[in-house]
Parts: structure tokens; C-alpha cells; sequence
């Protein structure tokens, strides 16, 4: 069947499942849509799409089957009653969740005779089919190869191989970075904003500074590769002590808790005798809890 024609099913149609379906139709695929509550298929119904009156006769009405559900509970609560209907045929699930329990759907998919695809979805609805969408994928190779065309419809497919986790562990792991950067931001405007300062002018003076240090992250990268965290040219955990930082925010009435796990974590390497080494030094303490 042709990737240009092929019927497809979106189940789930919150902000990001709406704009899935969107570029679907958009780019002519027959789309069937379906969620639990039926008044949020109406727009995509004007737009072109078929609404189902319930999860299995959405499954049944096209060979692929794209979820974007709730949580990892609401896959199953949604495709369990359907399973007999699914066999045979392409599940792609774009619903966020741990690397665990998308290699345990895609165990049950292959109980069931379901060709499994995972995906993380690194953009927000109004970014899918436009410039900077991207979608990781892992898991049935035969089904990204077979859709490819259609999965590029919605933003740059990437694709990790066949252990379906493995497009979650990605997606969670930079979205890790990102709330993390969010939280500092947040945490560097409440400690300006003490004395007044807007959070729009901060963000004007923090936005390049922080643009500019991603470029560390290929240094801190390659140190931690070759596990040389005592290399020329590293800034020492003595010298990223975050004493004074966590000082000043308390000195101005803002709370240290985004700063003191790393903080902590600093300490705790300088009183292992690390202190010399290099500030990505801490990459094995976190990576020691696993």
C-alpha cells in the first residue's frame, strides 16, 4: 500500500494527538479519529476525517494505528478490549512513557501479533509538520521503514533501533536537560525579581548567555567519554562550589532548592578527594545510583 494513501487511525485527540491527525489529513491520508470524550473530534471531522463511536472500530478501520493517549495505563485501557482487532496490523505509540514500559508494550503487542513502534515526540503541537518537529522512534524497523514517509509528515524521524525503550530513554533524558535549564532560569528570575527586576528583562540578558553555554556540552561530552576528569582546560568541582550562590538566594528571600542537589552533589565528590577534577566528574555519581 502505497505511504502517500494510507488509512490511518489516531486514537486520542488532545492537543498533540488533534495535530497528528491535522497533518494527516492535510497531506490526504483517509483518517479516522477517535477519544473519549467525541466532541474533540468535530473540528478533524470538518477537516476531513471519519470519527469512530468507539476504540475498535477506529482499530479496525485502518492497517496503522497511531495512539497518543494519556499515560502508559491508558494504552491499555484503550487497546486491551481492541487487541483481537489489532492483530495484523502497525501500532506506532506516540504516548509518553518510560523506557520499561514501552519495551512491556511492545512485548504485549508481539503477544498479540502487532507490529510495534515507539515514539517520543520532541515538539510541541503547533510545531508538528513544520521546522524543528522531530519524532525518535525505536522498536519494529519494518514498521518505520514501511511509514517512514508518513512519520516524516510530522517532523524529522529518527529512528533508534529495534529495543523499543529506546526512543523514550532518549525523549526523557533531553527533557531531563530542558526542565532542568527551565528550573535554573526560573530560579535566576525569582532571585533578580527580589529587587524588582522583570522576568522579561532577565530573560533577555539570561537567553544568549545560556544559548552559549550548550557549547560545553561537547567538551563535558568527550571528558566523560574517555573518563578523563582530570584533563587541562576543566573547570574543578572547587571552583563550581555553589556556596555563594546558594548564600545569595537566601539572602534574598529565594529558596535554594533547585541548587542544592547539585550543589550536594559537588560537596560530596570534593570530600572524595575529587575536588581537583573536572565539574563533569559528576556524571558517575549519578550514574552510580542505577
Amino acid at each position: 500500500m502505497s505511504t502517500n494513501t494510507t488509512p490511518t487511525t489516531v486514537l486520542g485527540l488532545g492537543a498533540m494527538g488533534s495535530a497528528l491527525a491535522a497533518a494527516l489529513i492535510d497531506a490526504g491520508h483517509p483518517t479516522t479519529v477517535w477519544n473519549r470524550s467525541p466532541a474533540r473530534a468535530r473540528p478533524l471531522v470538518a477537516r476531513g476525517a471519519t470519527a469512530a463511536g468507539s476504540a475498535d472500530s477506529a482499530v479496525s478501520a485502518s492497517p496503522l494505528i497511531v495512539a497518543c493517549l494519556f499515560d502508559h495505563a491508558s494504552v491499555h485501557e484503550v487497546l486491551g478490549p481492541a487487541a483481537g482487532s489489532l492483530r495484523g496490523r502497525t501500532l506506532v505509540n506516540l504516548t509518553t512513557t518510560t523506557p520499561n514500559q514501552a519495551r512491556e508494550l511492545a512485548a504485549w503487542s508481539a503477544s498479540h501479533g502487532i507490529d510495534y513502534l515507539d515514539g517520543g515526540i520532541m515538539a510541541v503541537p503547533e510545531m508538528i509538520g513544520g521546522p524543528g518537529s522531530a519524532i525518535l522512534y525505536s522498536g519494529s524497523q519494518t514498521a518505520f521503514d514501511a511509514h517512514r514517509a508518513l512519520l516524516d509528515l510530522w517532523g524529522k524521524s529518527t529512528y533508534f533501533g529495534s529495543d523499543a525503550g529506546m526512543a523514550s530513554l532518549y525523549d526523557l533524558a533531553m527533557l531531563a536537560g530542558m526542565y532542568a535549564m527551565f528550573a535554573g532560569f526560573l530560579h535566576g528570575a525569582a532571585m533578580v525579581g527580589s529587587e524588582g527586576v522583570s522576568a522579561t528583562e532577565f530573560a533577555a540578558r539570561a537567553t544568549p548567555f545560556l544559548a552559549a553555554m550548550t557549547g560545553a556540552f561537547a567538551g563535558f561530552a568527550a571528558t566523560i567519554d574517555a573518563k578523563d576528569y582530570a584533563g587541562e582546560g576543566q573547570q574543578s568541582l572547587e571552583f563550581s562550589d555553589l556556596t555563594k550562590l546558594v548564600a545569595a538566594s537566601t539572602e534574598q528571600g529565594v529558596s535554594a532548592e533547585v541548587l542544592q542537589p547539585v550543589h550536594q552533589m559537588i560537596r560530596r565528590q570534593i570530600a572524595a578527594g575529587h575536588g581537583k577534577e573536572g565539574f563533569a566528574r559528576i556524571f558517575e555519581e549519578l550514574r552510580s545510583t542505577r
